[in-house]
């Protein structure tokens, strides 16, 4: 049987979505995604990962981006190798209690190239969710590779995916960008949580005032255009990507840095679990 949302993307018949294991128990998952690479996803994805963790959350990240993994270095994580249990991988935690799966967890040299073609992809995707050992998570972010192509297929199709944080920059492609990532979710199914913009501005360190390096935002006319709430605007910090190249993006994260999108994201409903089987047999 084929399924609207395959025929929609491309013609494909969509995967079924991926069986949790008995050792993972995953309340909400938020895939943070963008039209286009290098508008900092990572960064978005880790910032909401550790103020979630800061709240108390049992917060893990899925590193969709297989072919340019960064969460496992932004966490301190370099040279560290993802261990079994069983039939199934541990993640790595970080030093302040985040979980990560990722592929460069699973090379032998964190710098090894991932020449994989798409359905290889798709099936390490397949095995950072079911053959993976979450153990109870009150969220797992999804941090997504750029585009709208095979890996986000498969993620949102395969995956409970609760919402979806959209990431963008302030530059002229940004309406087509937010279209895309859009466009998407809505073939999908999958409610937009709303969008970020980073590399918005960068603050002054004499003054304070805040320099809008690629001009003015489009931000508010792009969220009025496409019905998205804004959940933030992040600046250029030289000092935060430092610390995210040197695995320190816990302990130098200034805190209240996303407040809204971080709210939007901690509101989200957890999975009611399916009670078919069980009351039928009552």
């Amino acid at each position: 049987m084929s399924c609207e949302h395959a025929t929609a993307a491309g013609g494909q018949t969509a995967p079924q979505e991926f069986e949790e294991n008995n050792l993972s128990e995953v309340k909400r998952v938020i895939a943070v995604l963008s039209g286009k690479g290098g508008v900092g996803k990572s960064l978005v994805t880790g910032s909401l990962a550790v103020e979630l963790a800061r709240a108390g959350h049992k917060v893990g990240i899925l590193d969709a981006d297989i072919t340019g993994p960064s969460i496992p270095k932004m966490f301190g994580m370099s040279g560290r190798h993802a261990m079994g249990l069983g039939n199934l991988l541990l993640p790595e935690i970080s030093d302040h209690g985040v979980k990560v799966m990722s592929s460069n967890l699973l090379l032998k040299n964190e710098t090894d190239p991932v020449l994989w073609r798409g359905p290889v992809i798709a099936g390490a995707i397949h095995q950072f969710w079911s053959e993976t050992s979450w153990g109870p998570l009150d969220y797992l972010l999804v941090d997504m590779p750029p585009g709208t192509a095979d890996v986000a297929l498969t993620v949102f199709q395969s995956l409970p995916v609760d919402g979806i944080v959209i990431v963008t920059s302030p530059q002229d492609l940004v309406s087509m960008i937010v279209a895309k990532a859009v466009n998407m979710a809505e073939k999908m199914n999958i409610p937009v949580l709303g969008i970020v913009e980073n590399m918005a501005y960068v603050e002054c360190p004499d003054c304070g005032k805040k320099i809008e390096v690629f001009g003015p935002s489009k931000l508010d006319a792009v969220a009025e255009q496409y019905g998205l709430e804004i959940l933030g605007r992040l600046p250029i910090d030289p000092a935060l990507a430092a610390a995210c190249d040197t695995g320190a993006i816990e302990d130098e994260l200034p805190a209240g840095l996303l407040p809204d999108a971080l709210a939007k994201v901690a509101g989200l409903p957890e999975h009611v679990e399916p009670t078919g089987s069980d009351d039928a047999s009552a």
